[in-house]
């Protein structure tokens, strides 16, 4: 884990080649398929051979929680390490990692027609259904944020199918985390505006090498502006210059500044973990990759 940018999926690799390891993405914008410049995903021959699961599976206009990553990885942590495999998790978006080892409430499965209708209805008028949480439930209103697209449908989605507040459902239910494993929590710290240096370096190459003709490349397969992965800090950019909205230096530079941001928000969501072990540097550095491994040897690796 640790903020983008900081070379989680090179270390990984790295490990996964030491250990004998395979892969789990733990990246919620690197599940769509035809994402790929925008999500900085791994090009397939920097993989170096390590297989890598839960990549491209979802078309870019689905919604997918991180309740069903949870349902859908934990089964795939148990038939890696049947293989007698090192199962591997690599990713920087920290409530689905939450969900995979400590788990949420177990609420019902999703709706995809309702899920669509409510994405439809907050295009139109955005905030409408923060408006609409606040009556339904005014307890987990107070806790998502106006902006937080995802948790908003999931919320109004859970409280409809269930005829009652979301927060009713989370304190009955409580939650199952992750059993029969052992397992430690590497998180990458380097220095921070050396990370804000190659964020903007990576948003620049990102438009470069192609993230425009991604975009046209997904429209033209049908996807419009409204599609699901097209929330992602970049692509949203990306689409104002594309419509003249914008012009391109804005996008970029507007594309930088809000990845920074979430950089400094996923530090702040990782070290409120106690059971992070944190390296100082970046996941490509040579003495980073010697204490991650020498931690994994001392696990009795």
């Amino acid at each position: 884990m640790g903020p983008t940018g900081s070379g989680k999926s090179d270390l990984a690799v790295a490990l996964a080649r030491e250990f004998d390891g395979e892969i789990v993405n733990c990246d919620s914008l690197q599940f769509y398929r035809g994402l790929d410049i925008g999500t900085a995903k791994l090009p397939f021959a920097e993989r170096e051979g390590v297989p890598h699961h839960l990549l491209d599976f979802l078309a870019p206009d689905e919604v997918f929680t991180a309740g069903e990553f949870a349902r859908r990885a934990r089964p795939l942590l148990l038939e890696i390490a049947t293989r007698r495999k090192l199962p591997i998790v690599c990713g920087g978006s920290g409530f689905y990692l939450r969900a995979l080892l400590d788990g949420l409430f177990d609420g019902p499965a999703g709706d995809a027609a309702l899920r669509e209708r409510l994405a439809r209805v907050e295009a139109r008028r955005p905030g409408r259904l923060h408006v609409c949480l606040s009556k339904l439930d005014p307890v987990s209103a107070k806790r998502i944020a106006a902006q937080d697209v995802n948790k908003l449908i999931r919320a109004v989605e859970v409280c409809w199918l269930e005829r009652r507040a979301l927060s009713e459902v989370q304190a009955e239910r409580g939650r199952t985390a992750l059993t029969g494993f052992r397992f430690t929590l590497l998180g990458l710290d380097p220095p921070r505006e050396a990370v804000y240096a190659k964020i903007n370096q990576r948003v620049e190459k990102m438009f470069s090498d192609g993230l425009l003709d991604e975009i046209r490349a997904l429209e033209a397969a049908g996807y419009d502006a409204q599609a699901k992965a097209f929330e992602a800090v970049g692509y949203r950019q990306a689409l104002r210059h594309l419509s003249g909205e914008w012009d391109l230096a804005t996008a970029i530079a507007d594309t930088q500044q809000r990845t920074r941001n979430y950089a400094k928000r996923q530090w702040t969501w990782f070290r409120r973990d106690p059971r992070v072990t944190w390296l100082s540097g970046f996941g490509t550095d040579a003495h980073v990759r010697c204490i991650a491994s020498g931690h994994l040897r001392n696990m009795g690796l």
